[in-house]
């Protein structure tokens, strides 16, 4: 007999002999014939104690195939139940996102530099103590030698949410005269109302940079030479004032900037490839002084020139243009011209009026034009303006003086080379030349005096790291002198030099 046939003999035992409740029972096999007993006997091997195995009965196909769809189904509600907390969980942590979206601080970045300078007459002229050898922005130098502070800035910004953002900017160089300094003045407090969260239009409304000029819109953190030119500067002291700006920026041309920004290249901010505003035109921090507002239009667009071969391959040339009009009323006082003390002028103006001509009725009109391509490594930048403004005249009336509408214009050529990798892998030097004429009132001063420069500077800017620079410049200057309060008005020239050290944080 074979095995399977003995395996079934042993179930047929089981079967008949073992009642509902299984019992253990000895079964012993026959060494000859393989028959199987109950009992022992001769030439009988126990083969072992045996049980009675009750064996289910196989299931339906159709009942197999219903087990696992339950199966299914339950472990897809499970998955299901998982899906719905994992939805809930992303919802809660989205809403505390949103909530501490509306806190100030996660809003609201931090930033700013500062600049300390140091300048040295090496030969020029120096009357009464005064420093003559200057430019109009280094108000604080006294005596010629000496260190300031140029500029010590903070600037907080953010945005609100996806269509208002916020700037302001204080200064905390400012000085009252030459004895009083390091005052901390407005500069900056306007919001960007945006129509689009792309921010291609916008309007800008609070103390701002006027649109006016290419370099005056730079920030002087990034721009190459210590000042800027005293010819577009003068339309715009102080380069801001109080009013409504709109301003269109496409895309694309953003997008452009930031390009040329991450390069390390110098741009001039982003003010729309067209802007329009008005303004109170009195100047920074200073009140409306009479029932007119100034009007400005700002264009500008960058271009890159890669269709004109590898000569340029990479090259941006940004063009545009920019006109402002409106009525200044120029401070009015005792005050020196031509040499002589401001006691001996008699040059008194009271009452807002000038010798029968009322100085808030004098209109200035401006129109410039700018052309500026990024040094990649070589770059060229151009501006020049022309137009008509109150002036003194210090000859009228009998050499009394009087204040007149006349005209004006200059401007500024700059050229400057951009050297990568210099010392260390982040290390940029940019030496430059920077040649500046201009005739015409420089209203910013009492009298709105008319004032002759011409000056060229040659220097260099090392950016060691993002957070530190250092720029050393030579300057021949021919300048007419307009410290406010100074006793003495008059053109001076000489070679001054100096050095700037700025960090950035």
């Amino acid at each position: 007999m074979k095995i399977s046939k003995l395996t079934l003999a042993i179930a047929t035992v089981l079967g008949a002999s073992a009642s509902a409740g299984a019992f253990a029972m000895e079964l012993y096999v026959d060494t000859k014939t393989q028959q199987i007993y109950a009992e022992p006997g001769p030439h009988r091997q126990l083969m072992g104690d045996f049980e009675k195995v009750q064996r289910a009965p196989a299931k339906a196909p159709v009942q197999a195939e219903q087990a696992e769809i339950k199966a299914i189904r339950e472990d897809l509600a499970l998955k299901q139940n998982e899906i719905k907390a994992l939805e809930e969980h992303v919802v809660a942590n989205k809403e505390d996102r949103a909530k501490n979206d509306e806190k100030w601080f996660s809003k609201i970045s931090v930033r700013g530099y500062t600049q300390m300078r140091y300048n040295q007459p090496f030969s020029g002229d120096r009357i009464a103590g005064d420093p003559e050898l200057k430019s109009v922005g280094d108000s604080s130098i006294k005596n010629n030698s000496s260190f300031s502070l140029r500029r010590v800035r903070l600037v907080f910004s953010g945005d609100i949410n996806e269509y208002v953002s916020l700037y302001l900017q204080p200064d905390f160089a400012s000085a009252v005269d030459d004895s009083k300094q390091h005052f901390v003045q407005l500069r900056d407090a306007y919001a960007d109302l945006a129509f689009d969260k792309k921010h291609e239009y916008r309007i800008r409304a609070g103390q701002s940079k006027v649109p006016f000029g290419w370099e005056n819109l730079q920030s002087s953190q990034n721009r190459l030479a210590l000042d800027r030119n005293d010819a577009l500067n003068s339309a715009v002291p102080s380069e801001r004032d109080l009013g409504l700006f709109a301003y269109w920026s496409p895309e694309h041309v953003q997008k452009l900037w930031k390009t040329l920004s991450k390069k390390g290249l110098k741009t001039s901010g982003d003010y729309g490839i067209a802007g329009i505003g008005v303004y109170n035109g009195q100047g920074v921090n200073r009140a409306e002084t009479n029932d007119d507002l100034y009007a400005v239009v700002h264009t500008t667009y960058p271009v890159e020139l890669n269709f004109l071969g590898s000569m340029f391959n990479g090259q941006v040339l940004e063009l545009g243009a920019d006109a402002l009009s409106g009525r200044f009323s120029p401070t009015v006082g005792t005050s020196a011209v031509s040499g002589r003390p401001a006691a001996a002028t008699q040059l008194a103006l009271t009452n807002g009026a000038t010798r029968g001509l009322d100085t808030r009725n004098m209109s200035e009109d401006r129109v410039a034009i700018h052309a500026i391509l990024f040094p990649q490594p070589f770059g060229l930048q151009a501006e020049w303006n022309w137009g008509k403004g109150a002036t003194l005249n210090p000859t009228a009336n009998s050499g009394r003086g009087s204040m007149e509408r006349q005209d004006l214009a200059g401007g500024y050529v700059q050229a400057s080379y951009k050297i990568d990798n210099v010392f260390r892998a982040d290390g940029v030097l940019m030496p430059y030349v920077k040649w500046q004429t201009y005739r015409g009132a420089w209203k910013g001063a009492t009298n709105a005096p008319r004032t002759a420069v011409d000056e060229v500077e040659a220097g260099v800017e090392y950016q060691i790291m993002k957070a530190l620079e250092i720029t050393m410049a030579y300057a021949t200057m021919d300048r007419t002198n307009t410290s406010t309060g100074s006793d003495y008005l008059g053109q001076a020239s000489g070679d001054m030099g100096r050095v700037q050290l700025q960090w950035n944080y």
